[in-house]
């Protein structure tokens, strides 16, 4: 007992100076708590999306996935199953929303079907009423803001026979309850008018609304019996599990990605930790000597250390969770004042969660504190009482300096290797490389770090004048505690560089590359699918600013599987296109597989030798085609099949884009029926989702940084107390606060400026060999990003001014006599 006195009452006396270290590892319990329930959140929101999108009905019947859905007879023998007392068939197909120039929108509508029972419409309605009749139509709230048609406005439409109509919008759909149609214009129409609007109309599903009273159990197996092995039957509980089954999967990726940026975190709390134990053992060297001379053997000192570890671990970490907590009562509440449609989210932590992330606090705690307790138990009582450790020995040093070769030789090594061989192990060479060089940068930070200051120090020392010149030299008479310090920094800032660096380049080389392989600028294509009216094609064939690609496409039986195959004339596709050569090396009789199939095929009397493509061209050239045939092995297999899609580009290479889409729009002007893609969407999809990680990126790995601006701010709060003689006597001769707190606050920017400059460093060469890796076989790689490794450098400086903030106040108050007198 009287050593757990002992401890605790050591523990409060250095409570101030262990107090930010403290903060580092709450912080790092809360960030933990955070992007944990975060994911578990994002998760939840996707599937609840699932789950809505599954429907009230009971019971839902499904067709095979290779059957193409369920026919009118499946329905009948589904009403005539005892139990069921309500069937709605969920109706699917293809249409288009008109301009109001009577051009459609670019991308093909979907129609979905409004049961007649109420209970068994799945759409969930934003505004407006259900619509009642034939005339009278919803769409989602996206188009119908495009259009700028409120509810109760006419909205033009296409019919299914390709004539215009006009009709009343009574309501307007939230997508975010349809995911499977997302993306893509819906129009929400009775079940009985799909027909009148939609072409390729099929029965995706169909819901089911069980007699009260009847078994859910009894009604799905007799709805077996009676549809066969063609349908498969599931209650409404089961199909949302089957809905979400995914959510797992996801959750683990979106867990893993989250955590690594937790990780980073902590890991920089562990340093500052460590970093923190190391600097008050040293200022208590002789107190523990004291207690060796008294009878304390080493395992005492180290227990006793660790005790103090654990008895902050435990507080810092509890702090961390009501931290944690509030932060997800707080988001909580944010969120719920959102409109997510379908999905309700609740940001708390499960108990379990908060368990467990304060044992994972006070298991870090102890890791950090591990170290500085092995080495301060280590330390003689004679020397210790000397004042001077025990220097490592010679075989110690020759161990650390062939560890820290071997580590920077290693990870070079993989690191060029990994930049310069193909994927897919090139990535994971570099991962490896990164890491390994990394930690042997490290190892040498005490000797990197201080270098670096010196440099710095130059201008410091001349615009700062005496207290520039004493910062430097403070930084540089004590190296390992220099290096110890702008560690945490250098790591933060490497990763933070090192990630943005990668995406950008990787976006810089992907983009471009995604757009130039496209088959063309343009793609054209009829509304709900069919053949390209010739007129059409032959108004942008007598554009001779225009090129135009046909591409002939049709539905063959190949050994019993319905297929799409496409035709097209290679020698006309961009010379960029993926897998061009292959397709221009065709010859009668085979087909380039997008499916990477090989063997023949037989469709009728035609035999097919199937070649595996190293992309997807069929489906590229084509919606829904899986194989690509020269046009004579097309016409065997379907004489006659007609243009189905064309693709479009500028005829003369220096040709801009807006000029090629004026010119289409004026060849298209009487064919309101085609619809019009341009291909850069692709693209800029890849664009906006790269540039979404970079940011998100900066976000996160900012807590790293600001996790070890704590670090600087408590070396600093630390090094006041063991520099108060030196403060005293420099107060003594003339040096004022105002200069004092100006040598503290340069000294916190000379350590951030250095930890930020080589961070940036190798984050630059990390990230760059990282991107390397990936996009190598495209033969381009970017330029590193300017902007956000400037961000980067500018949030690390004013950190290191935050970090400042207190012990520069600290210093400001002491007197000369007080300072001196405190040593």
């Amino acid at each position: 007992m009287t050593t757990y006195r002992y401890t605790v009452a050591e523990l409060r006396g250095q409570l101030r100076q262990l107090l930010l270290s403290g903060a580092a590892i709450a912080l790092g319990v809360a960030f933990l708590i955070a992007s944990v329930s975060g994911s578990g959140a994002l998760v939840d929101s996707y599937s609840q999306t699932a789950a809505a999108e599954v429907g009230p009905g009971d019971i839902q019947v499904t067709g095979k996935a290779a059957a193409g859905g369920l026919d009118a007879a499946a329905a009948e023998r589904v009403r005539q199953t005892p139990g069921v007392a309500a069937v709605a068939p969920r109706l699917t197909g293809r249409s288009a929303v008109l301009a109001a120039d009577g051009r459609p929108l670019d991308r093909t509508a979907a129609v979905s079907a409004v049961a007649e029972d109420p209970a068994l419409r799945w759409q969930l309605l934003k505004d407006g009423r259900w619509p009642a009749g034939p005339g009278e139509v919803l769409l989602d709230t996206g188009t119908a803001h495009r259009l700028d048609a409120a509810v109760g406005a006419e909205v033009h439409l296409t019919r299914a026979d390709g004539t215009a109509a006009t009709a009343r919008l009574v309501g307007t759909l939230d997508e975010r309850g349809a995911p499977s149609l997302a993306g893509a214009p819906i129009i929400g129409v009775p079940a009985s008018a799909v027909a009148g609007y939609a072409t390729g109309v099929t029965t995706d599903r169909l819901d089911v609304r069980a007699t009260p009273g009847a078994s859910r159990t009894g009604t799905v197996d007799a709805l077996r019996a009676a549809l066969g092995a063609d349908a498969q039957v599931h209650t409404r509980a089961a199909s949302v599990t089957e809905a979400t089954r995914q959510s797992s999967t996801m959750y683990g990726v979106v867990l893993v990605a989250a955590l690594s940026f937790v990780l980073i975190a902590l890991a920089v709390a562990r340093m500052v930790v460590g970093n923190t134990f190391t600097v008050v053992l040293a200022q208590r060297t002789r107190q523990l000597a004291l207690l060796r001379c008294v009878g304390a053997d080493r395992q005492q000192l180290r227990r006793l250390i660790r005790r103090q570890g654990l008895l902050l671990g435990a507080g810092a970490s509890a702090a961390g969770v009501l931290l944690g907590v509030a932060l997800g009562a707080l988001g909580t509440a944010v969120v719920g004042g959102l409109d997510l449609g379908p999905v309700h989210l609740s940001l708390m932590p499960s108990p379990l969660t908060c368990l467990l992330a304060g044992l994972f606090g006070v298991l870090l705690t102890l890791l950090a504190v591990r170290g500085p307790a092995k080495a301060a138990a280590a330390v003689p009582p004679i020397a210790a009482l000397g004042g001077t450790p025990a220097p490592a020995g010679g075989a110690a040093r020759a161990r650390a300096a062939v560890w820290t070769s071997g580590l920077l030789l290693a990870g070079t090594v993989l690191l060029v290797a990994g930049a310069l061989t193909p994927p897919p192990l090139s990535l994971l060479a570099v991962t490896v490389g990164a890491i390994a060089n990394f930690f042997g940068v490290l190892r040498l930070s005490h000797r990197v770090l201080p270098a670096v200051v010196a440099v710095l120090g130059r201008p410091a020392r001349r615009l700062g004048g005496t207290a520039g010149r004493l910062a430097t030299q403070q930084l540089r008479l004590n190296p390992g505690r220099t290096g110890a310090t702008g560690s945490a920094l250098l790591l933060g800032v490497t990763v933070m560089v090192g990630a943005v660096t990668a995406l950008d380049i990787t976006s810089q080389s992907l983009v471009p590359v995604m757009s130039a392989r496209q088959p063309g600028v343009f793609s054209a294509a009829a509304t709900g699918g069919g053949a390209l009216p010739a007129g059409a094609l032959g108004a942008l064939g007598a554009d001779h600013g225009l090129t135009v690609t046909p591409v002939r496409s049709a539905t063959v039986d190949l050994d019993g599987r319905p297929t799409v195959v496409a035709a097209v004339d290679p020698t006309r596709l961009n010379s960029s296109t993926d897998d061009v050569d292959r397709a221009r090396a065709l010859t009668e009789g085979t087909a380039l597989s997008g499916l990477g199939e090989t063997g023949v095929r037989r469709a009728g009397g035609v035999e097919l030798r199937l070649q595996p493509g190293r992309s997807s061209l069929p489906f590229t050239l084509q919606s829904g085609a899986t194989l690509l045939v020269t046009p004579t092995t097309l016409d065997r297999l379907a004489p006659g099949a007609p243009v189905t899609t064309a693709w479009i580009s500028p005829a003369a290479a220096g040709d801009d884009r807006p000029t090629a889409r004026r010119a289409l729009d004026r060849a298209l002007a009487d064919h309101p029926q085609v619809t019009v893609a341009d291909t850069a969407a692709q693209a800029d999809t890849l664009r906006s989702l790269l540039d979404r990680l970079k940011t998100v990126s900066m976000a996160l790995l900012s807590f790293s940084v600001a996790i070890a601006g704590l670090g600087v701010a408590a070396t600093l709060m630390l090094s006041i107390s063991e520099r108060s003689r030196e403060i005293g006597m420099l107060r003594a001769i003339g040096m004022s606060r105002e200069q004092l707190r100006r040598m503290l606050t340069l000294e916190a920017l000379l350590l951030s400026l250095a930890g930020a400059l080589v961070g940036t460093g190798l984050g630059v060469a990390y990230g760059w060999a990282a991107a390397r890796s990936i996009t190598s076989t495209l033969g381009t790689v970017g330029t590193p990003p300017v902007l956000p490794v400037l961000a980067a450098l500018t949030l690390t400086v004013l950190v290191g001014l935050a970090a400042a903030v207190l012990p520069a106040r600290r210093v400001g108050r002491m007197t000369a006599v007080a300072a001196m007198r405190a040593s």
